[in-house]
């Protein structure tokens, strides 16, 4: 496997050595970590990372940009299972099990992104294994957010994941901020839709209740909460 060259392997570890996952790792490892094949991938908008059933061999963490993780039905319709952004990663999930991936991901903007192969982390894991350890409280942290969202899917009604998206999963009034604030839409509304398991069409409808109610002012993408404390009771009634 080639090393990158000399510049782009500064930026490498550079953007490397930022990242929750490798902080801490000591200069001679990241080198280590960046000859073994590690790469900047840049995405342009729309492109798919990968698709359900391609060879899982690598870490993919985000440096800019957005990225859909996504399943497809039979039928041809979307479920957005994820949406991940800077500083998040893709594949930890079935890397290590010799696991095909399950799910597609495409970028939602042009997005740059740290490729490690499973060589790199295996390695890194026999020099340092508090790496493990950080590696798995990384993976629960994600199936821990994947079971919160199946519990909110089961027990939660679309108005409260909506609240709930709005107030970043604050979902009673002693934990809401009590000063207004903006909440711009990182996304389309359809793909937010889909992540919280509603069509378009009721996720709107339930914007324009909030607002007609006064608790929400809609412009484009930007969202202002004008009163986050009655917002998180307004589920209540």
């Amino acid at each position: 496997m080639s090393s990158p060259s000399n510049h782009v392997a500064v930026e490498i570890t550079r953007y490397l050595a930022v990242q929750p996952l490798f902080r801490g790792i000591n200069d001679d490892d990241l080198a280590r970590i960046v000859d073994q094949g590690c790469s900047l991938v840049r995405v342009p908008r729309c492109r798919n990372l990968f698709s359900a059933g391609d060879i899982c061999d690598s870490l993919h963490i985000v440096i800019t940009g957005r990225i859909k993780v996504f399943a497809l039905a039979a039928n041809g319709s979307e479920k957005v299972l994820e949406l991940i952004g800077p500083g998040q990663s893709l594949g930890e999930s079935a890397i290590f099990n010799d696991k095909r991936h399950g799910f597609s991901a495409l970028s939602l903007s042009d997005s740059l992104l740290l490729r490690i192969p499973k060589a790199a982390l295996v390695a890194q894991i026999g020099r340092d294994p508090n790496f493990s350890l950080r590696l798995l409280a990384q993976a629960s942290q994600r199936i821990q957010n994947l079971l919160h969202d199946v519990e909110s899917y089961c027990l939660h009604s679309g108005l409260q994941r909506v609240v709930g998206f709005l107030l970043k999963g604050q979902s009673d009034e002693s934990c809401a901020p009590a000063r207004p604030r903006t909440v711009s839409l990182p996304v389309s509304k359809a793909t937010i839709a889909s992540r919280l398991s509603l069509t378009p069409e009721y996720f709107s409808r339930v914007l324009r209740e909030l607002e007609d109610e006064g608790l929400i002012q809609i412009s484009r993408r930007d969202i202002h909460i004008l009163q986050p404390r009655e917002l998180a009771s307004y589920t209540l009634q």
